[in-house]
């Protein structure tokens, strides 16, 4: 059993009513208490701890309850070896939550003859410059303002420890042009905007070359669905519920449980806990610009969706501008059922043919539909945009194929549902009437009946309504396919003026819906399709004497 007096503290602050914590940080104390501080083996730096609480309230600022409670599992440690026990720490919390100030003292200490681990270098990552330099700018002008230059050595770029050699820098997060260094700590700031975990893998490749590494991930949550921070959380999530013990990672989650809390300021040191009581002078002032940014967004509706993503830190979509929010997109990842020899309709998208190409299988099973789906991408588009989805990850999956021709030949598109009738009742193909002249002879060689919709924009506005209905009511599975929840999420939902919707996409080149698209002709004719087994219809034929 290993007990400190910080983490004693704040766990008390909770069990006895005095501050409030969401549902994330309460399952962190309950993994804390039965997983770690129950250990024998484990043991806190109390020097380090007690010296970068003094550095930084003496440096910078009071720390507050829960930065005290953090900052011992920084310093913890294996008796054998001496080695850390957490090497990565995952904070994030409402915006003005002072993380960036926290770690500004860290990195500080960190390069400093207190901390004593010489060329123990510090790069603070983020995807702007002016992001990067945030912590950088804070730890030079705190140097400058108290005279220090004869500990560290200034200049615009790099702050040096004079006695340890250690430095602190600010860096970009193009990984493409980035290579890993010779790091003891990497901080990734912002991690809500990485699209996937290109930029952490090559920062984090130099770690491991000095004593110690240590890897911080903090931001307040945004809007990039299915990116490297939502599979962090997932991966918190995980370690809390006690399915992944070994892992070494320490999350810090601070957030709203539910919508509704947000009408009820109490609620409020949930996502942000600079917010618990008794507040100090800058929490005092924070709160206030809270309130105020409240009490604007009820008279403006439009502000809820930045509000409630950047101060509560629970992302909230505005549901009339989006196909389903994403718990509903997520939830179409359930496991097909047993589906050969079902009657299915196929879908297509063909519209870009120099980019992307869409086709897919629905099926029915009482109130749920069934997509199968498969994508075809034209090497030299890929060539020219950088698309931020891992397309080649998913290309392993069998997700999608990529083709090295100057358009996408139809052939692909016909010889896929060719195969796909071998195992699958295929009855037809609906598709828009756009490229149908390089289409339909295809199909009619391979006797595949096509059906082309003439009026794309109408049936969407016909099956708006039930694409909602059957979102809301978890009735889509698209199996584990991240490629659809992809195309999905990239819809917007444009409402005409005469109330009906169309859906459109977010960003034209980069956030591509046609998995989509396809997905939606062949709910045009969703209706047709019966919960049959061909093969047993097949039987019952050859049954009969003829």
């Amino acid at each position: 059993m290993i007990k400190n007096k910080y983490i004693d503290d704040y766990i008390r602050l909770w069990k006895t009513g005095k501050i409030l914590l969401n549902k994330e940080r309460i399952m962190l104390i309950a993994y804390l208490e039965r997983d770690v501080l129950s250990r024998g083996d484990l043991y806190f730096d109390e020097e380090q701890i007690e010296n970068f609480i003094k550095f930084t309230e003496k440096w910078y600022f009071p720390l507050q309850p829960f930065q005290k409670f953090i900052v011992p599992f920084i310093f913890l440690f294996e008796k054998e070896g001496n080695f850390l026990y957490f090497e990565q720490f995952f904070i994030t919390l409402g915006r003005g939550g002072g993380k960036n100030g926290f770690i500004t003292a860290l990195s500080n200490y960190f390069i400093s003859y207190l901390h004593g681990i010489p060329n123990y270098d510090i790069s603070v990552v983020a995807n702007s410059e002016d992001q990067a330099k945030t912590s950088f700018e804070e730890a030079y002008n705190m140097i400058e303002r108290n005279e220090l230059e004869d500990m560290f050595y200034l200049t615009k770029l790099v702050i040096t420890d004079t006695e340890t050699k250690s430095r602190f820098r600010f860096r970009t997060s193009n990984a493409g042009t980035k290579d890993g260094g010779r790091e003891g700590c990497v901080i990734y700031d912002e991690v809500h905007r990485y699209e996937d975990s290109e930029t952490v893998d090559v920062f984090s490749s130099g770690l491991g070359k000095v004593r110690n590494p240590r890897e911080f991930f903090i931001g307040t949550d945004g809007y990039v669905r299915e990116g490297f921070l939502d599979k962090l959380k997932e991966r918190s999530l995980s370690l809390l519920k006690g399915e992944t013990p070994d892992d070494r990672i320490f999350p810090f989650i601070c957030k709203l449980d539910d919508p509704k809390e947000v009408d009820d300021p109490t609620m409020w040191e949930k996502a942000n806990p600079m917010f618990s009581e008794p507040m100090c002078e800058y929490a005092q002032g924070l709160f206030r610009k809270v309130k105020n940014q409240y009490n604007e967004m009820t008279f403006a509706p439009s502000k809820r969706e930045e509000f409630m993503t950047k101060r509560m830190n629970l992302p909230e979509v505005d549901l009339e501008k989006v196909v389903a929010p994403w718990e509903e997109i997520l939830a179409t990842n359930r496991p097909f059922p047993e589906l050969e020899q079902r009657q299915c309709l196929g879908g297509l998208d063909y519209a870009s043919i120099k980019d992307f190409a869409a086709v897919g299988l629905l099926f029915r099973e009482g109130d749920d539909y069934i997509w199968k789906s498969h994508s075809f991408v034209r090497k030299g588009f890929l060539d020219k945009v950088k698309l931020k989805a891992p397309i080649h990850e998913w290309e392993k999956e069998g997700l999608l194929t990529i083709v090295d021709e100057p358009s996408i030949n139809p052939l692909h598109i016909v010889l896929w549902f060719d195969k796909m009738r071998e195992t699958y009742g295929l009855e037809k193909v609906i598709a828009d009437n756009f490229r149908m002249d390089l289409l339909r002879p295809l199909f009619e060689e391979y006797g595949i009946e096509i059906e082309v919709i003439r009026n794309p924009r109408a049936i969407q506005s016909l099956l708006a309504p039930r694409i909602e209905t059957m979102f809301a009511n978890h009735n889509v599975i698209f199996d584990d396919n991240p490629m659809m929840r992809w195309y999905t999420n990239n819809v917007a939902v444009k409402i005409k003026p005469d109330g009906n919707k169309e859906y459109i996409k977010k960003d034209e080149i980069r956030r591509k819906t046609d998995g989509f698209q396809a997905f939606i002709h062949a709910l045009y004719r969703a209706d047709d399709l019966l919960e049959a087994d061909v093969s047993s219809s097949l039987d019952f034929l050859n049954a009969i004497d003829f």
